[in-house]
């Protein structure tokens, strides 16, 4: 915190406490104000404008410093300025004071308060910036509430203060008339508590929930604008149809038929989408194969003598195929069935808000449901550079369908798929080169855990080529060359392969969303709102054609929220929440990641602390020979609350399970370092971590103490 900001704190706070040292809270007591009421009647009679003038000063002033007396105040008003000038006055002096103190909370303690519990207010943030008017004015309008307490805690959420001051003119409004002309009759009341009768409170509590009220109005009647088209059925054939059965898909119907609701899913290639056919459960069993040979290559480190068998790539390929047929039956038709899902293989074209037309052998079958989720999932992308047209190219939908390993293989993209294809390629023994446009490979995560894999890479005989960006490709005469521009010129490298890993377009063509006119970003996502609703709140969109993160489990958590939002969102929606979302690259080393890294926090300017313990200190990583790689962890300034973490090494996608755990139910380095561990396991990497974290923590001075407190025992 600034020094100015704890100058202007320490006055506040002097100034209030000199208020209550004088005596301030006896001299507005309705007590006091009951004593001298003949007499600041007869000061009104005489200074009409000074009067006004002086009242309205100290109005502000008392609610500026948020101290008692803001309700005898406006009794006074009543009592000497009668109901039309005393609200007037009381209402502009309340809300400037409002004001006053709002920004003195914005100033002294928000920055403080959001960089502490960042990840607590980021759903109060995200509620206060879409919807903050209307509770401020609900809660304006509760004379329970303490306003001060209302005024204070506004100012450490992100609110304009254009709009505070605003709604609290309006939302005062109410509270202000009735005790104003309350104090009109102040001669007759004997307590501030008479001003309010049982029946005003009521009036003025169903007074807080109108804010609520419009709002749903509002809702409502946007809804009925984006429906006014299209002609509703006056009965449904389903609850929800869910169009595409990737992960996101899956997730989506399972739960549909897990709560009893009548369900559909269509899909019109192959069950399980892109995560079982050709992207996670095959790379991940070509990954093992790649694994596999690399290790036999390392025998001798371990004192193994023998021959190293050659690498079979068809039967590589093969295992690959094998493996995905094992893992099937858990996403197939037949599983789905038996769960209670009505299961489709066609094209879903969306009609109308609430009709499906599907495609199956010809013919065209119409459905209706309530509600709808779109899990189409997305595809790779495929740049526009010169020559591109002219070759077959591989990416990681179509490579799986390879038998025979390219000699020479480019790999356009240094992102998580380009690397670990690009490794697991050159350990079958192919001369791979990686063309990455910006700086580094894995731009997304810290520095050191990029050098890591590079130099991994660099080890196993890849060529990486950052900063360079695909100009065009040739082909000459059967030989194929790619042109990387960079800043100082161009290479050229030959190649007999090349795939393209430079990310996935969503798939949100040739379904309907076109008629339908639901919106798109730049990046050709669905937009969704917090509750993954589209522009129609009855059809939801989840996974990798909605965004932001493009992973299966990602899917698989976003698929709740469509699921449940869909078939109860009219009785309670639910904010999808981000706060701990993991992720890992399976290159060697792992890097895996979840929450803030320092790259992130340093650009955003969020307070933080680094603490790293490096693996090469831990003794089960030393006993397999992997003592490479490190935890990095960020935590709150002088708190054990993480904001993320990053593992590079051995087995850090399974790693990372237990600080995104403490993450996500707020757990702190403390409890981790409380927890015991198996020894020797990788697993006790986070429990150094958080000693490490612990060392650096320590009480000095209670230690000095300790010390010489042992030093008396002795002698």
């Amino acid at each position: 915190m600034s020094r100015a900001r704890l100058a202007l704190g320490a006055l506040l706070v002097l100034v209030a406490l000199g208020f209550f040292a004088a005596g301030g809270p006896r001299y507005l007591s309705f007590g006091e104000l009951k004593a001298q009421q003949a007499l600041v009647q007869g000061w009104y009679a005489g200074h009409p404008w000074r009067t006004a003038l002086g009242f309205f000063a100290l109005y502000v002033v008392v609610t500026g410093l948020s101290v008692p007396g803001a309700l005898v105040l406006t009794l006074v008003a009543g009592a000497l300025f009668g109901v039309l000038w005393g609200t007037v006055i009381v209402s502009f002096a309340s809300s400037i004071g409002a004001t006053i103190a709002f920004l003195a909370s914005r100033f002294v303690l928000r920055d403080w308060v959001q960089s502490r519990f960042q990840h607590h207010l980021a759903a109060v943030n995200d509620g206060v910036r879409t919807d903050g008017a209307f509770y401020l004015f609900g809660l304006r309008l509760l004379p329970v509430v303490p306003f001060f307490a209302i005024n204070l805690a506004m100012g450490l959420t992100p609110m304009r203060v254009a709009t505070f001051y605003l709604v609290s003119q309006a939302g005062m409004l109410a509270g202000t008339l009735a005790y104003v002309n309350a104090g009109t009759q102040l001669a007759r009341i004997d307590s501030p508590a008479v001003a309010l009768s049982p029946q005003l409170i009521g009036a003025l509590v169903l007074l807080a929930c109108l804010p609520l009220a419009a709002k749903k109005l509002l809702d409502a009647l946007r809804a009925r604008r984006v429906y006014a088209r299209w002609r509703r059925p006056r009965r449904f054939d389903r609850n929800l149809i869910v169009i595409g059965a990737g992960s996101a898909g899956l997730v989506s119907a399972y739960i549909a038929a897990a709560v009893r609701a009548k369900v559909t899913l269509v899909e019109k290639d192959r069950m399980g989408g892109d995560c079982l056919n050709t992207g996670c459960v095959p790379s991940k069993a070509l990954l093992k194969s790649a694994r596999v040979a690399a290790q036999m290559r390392r025998a001798r480190e371990f004192g193994i003598e023998g021959e190293v068998a050659g690498v079979n790539f068809a039967q590589v390929m093969a295992r690959v195929q094998r493996v995905v047929k094992s893992v099937a039956p858990h996403d197939s038709v037949e599983r789905y069935v038996a769960l209670g899902v009505e299961c489709l293989r066609g094209e879903a074209r969306i009609t109308s808000p609430w009709s499906v037309e599907v495609k199956q052998d010809g013919e065209t079958r119409a459905l209706t449901a309530r509600a709808m989720v779109i899990a189409t999932g997305a595809r790779p992308f495929l740049p526009a550079i010169p020559g591109i047209e002219g070759i077959e190219v591989l990416t990681s939908d179509n490579v799986w369908e390879l038998r025979e390993l390219p000699r020479r293989l480019v790999v356009l993209g240094g992102g998580p798929v380009g690397c670990e294809l690009a490794q697991a390629f050159a350990r079958f023994g192919a001369e791979v080169t990686v063309v990455e446009k910006l700086p580094r490979l894995l731009p997304r995560e810290d520095p050191e855990a990029s050098a890591a894999v590079e130099e991994r890479f660099a080890a196993e005989g890849l060529r990486v080529l950052t900063g360079r960006e695909a100009a065009a490709i040739h082909v000459d005469q059967g030989r194929k060359r790619l042109v990387a521009r960079e800043a100082g010129g161009e290479t050229t490298v030959e190649f007999d392969a090349l795939l393209c890993a430079l990310g996935r377009s969503p798939n949100t063509a040739g379904y309907g969303l076109e008629e339908l006119g639901i919106p798109v970003t730049k990046s050709g996502a669905i937009v969704t709102d917090d509750y993954l609703r589209t522009a129609y709140p009855n059809i939801y969109a989840c996974g990798d054609v909605a965004g932001p993160y493009l992973f299966t489990h990602a899917a698989s958590h976003q698929a709740w929220y469509a699921a449940v939002n869909a078939l109860f969102g009219w009785l309670r929606r639910f904010r999808v929440d981000y706060s701990a979302m993991p992720w890992a690259t399976f290159t060697e080393p792992e890097v895996a990641r979840v929450g803030l890294n320092e790259t992130e926090a340093k650009s955003r300017g969020i307070p933080h602390e680094v603490t790293v313990y490096r693996l090469e200190e831990l003794d089960r990583a030393i006993a397999e020979d992997e003592a490479h790689g490190f935890v990095k962890v960020l935590t709150v300034p002088g708190r054990d609350r993480i904001l993320g973490a990053t593992i590079v090494g051995e087995h850090a996608g399974e790693l990372i399970a237990e600080l995104v755990l403490a993450m996500r139910h707020g757990l702190g380095l403390d409890k981790i370092l409380g927890t015991i561990h198996v020894y020797p396991t990788l697993a006790e990497a986070s429990k150094y971590a958080a000693g490490t974290w612990k060392r650096a923590h320590a009480p000095d001075r209670l230690l000095r103490i300790v010390e010489r407190l042992h030093a008396w025992r002795r002698a």
